[in-house]
């Protein structure tokens, strides 16, 4: 039997969206007040959703205790209480969460092999979510 499981973990974290290779207008014209020069913050919600055969001894598709502590570990530390600009992470890409959620999950991909990751989930607002599930071309 194949069962998901889907785990919710909370941190918070600050941004600012700027782009280097547009100018100070284009910047303010595409990301708004998020373009704020001194950044802002954000208490994000992050699912993870993995998948796999229920454990016939422990009924479980993984040990939550694994993934909590590769989570807390590998993700929560990393990015809670930082300044997304500043980490090596978003040297080269603006840290929007859309980039963020695909850096969690390529972390979780390469770390996490307990079972298999499926997508991840994070919440920016009540408005805005964001989920990515890998590429369609790696995952082929």
């Amino acid at each position: 039997m194949k069962a998901h499981l889907t785990r919710r973990y909370w941190f918070s974290a600050s941004h600012r969206l700027h782009s280097e290779s547009m100018s100070p207008e284009e910047n303010r014209r595409t990301y708004g007040k998020c373009n704020n020069p001194h950044g802002h913050g954000h208490n994000y919600a992050l699912e993870v959703t993995v998948s796999g055969p229920v454990n016939q001894a422990t009924g479980m598709v993984c040990n939550l205790v694994d993934l909590d502590e590769f989570v807390h570990g590998h993700i929560l530390e990393r990015f809670g209480h930082e300044n997304l600009n500043m980490l090596p992470a978003f040297g080269q890409r603006v840290p929007t969460t859309e980039n963020l959620c695909r850096e969690i999950f390529e972390i979780l991909q390469r770390g996490f092999t307990t079972a298999h990751l499926e997508k991840v989930r994070l919440e920016e607002t009540m408005m805005n979510s964001f989920e990515f599930a890998g590429d369609a071309e790696v995952r082929k």
